[in-house]
This record gives C-alpha cells, structure tokens and sequence, in this order.
C-alpha cells in the first residue's frame, strides 16, 4: 500500500507541474494582448508580473506545501 503513495504523489506533482506550465503560458498570451479600457499597471508589479501576480503566488504556495508534505511522508513512512 505505501507504493501507492508513492505513485499518487507522483501524479499529484505531474498534475501541478502541468497546470503551472499552462498557467504560465496562458499568463504570456494575456499579458501581449492591448486593451483601450485598461488601466495602467502598478509600477512594482511591471517589473515583477511573475512574483507579484496572485494566481502564481498561489501556485508557488500549493506547489511547495504538496513538497514539504510528500517530504514529510517520505521521512515518516520509508
């Protein structure tokens, strides 16, 4: 049964990296398009869009709990 960790954790890590990668090219093709209705951007964030930008905060936080916890099981289990 502890493989099954093992191999969950896995798909789980895959699932995410996938989703950042989409996530991260879908930010690319919405930050070229212009808009007239737009407002102008913070100045801190235009040179941070990436560390500044919430969906990637979230991202980074979920990304880097889900590898503290396998790390957490991998020193309590194996």
């Amino acid at each position: 049964m502890s493989n099954w960790y093992l191999i969950l954790s896995g798909i789980a890590l895959l699932v995410l990296v996938g989703g950042l990668i989409f996530t991260l090219g879908t930010g690319r093709m919405v930050s070229t398009r212009t808009g007239e209705f737009d407002t102008q951007i913070n100045k801190n964030t235009q040179r941070h869009p990436y560390l500044l930008n919430p969906v990637f905060l979230v991202w980074i936080i979920a990304i880097a709990a889900i590898i503290i916890y396998i790390i957490y099981l991998g020193f309590n289990y194996y």
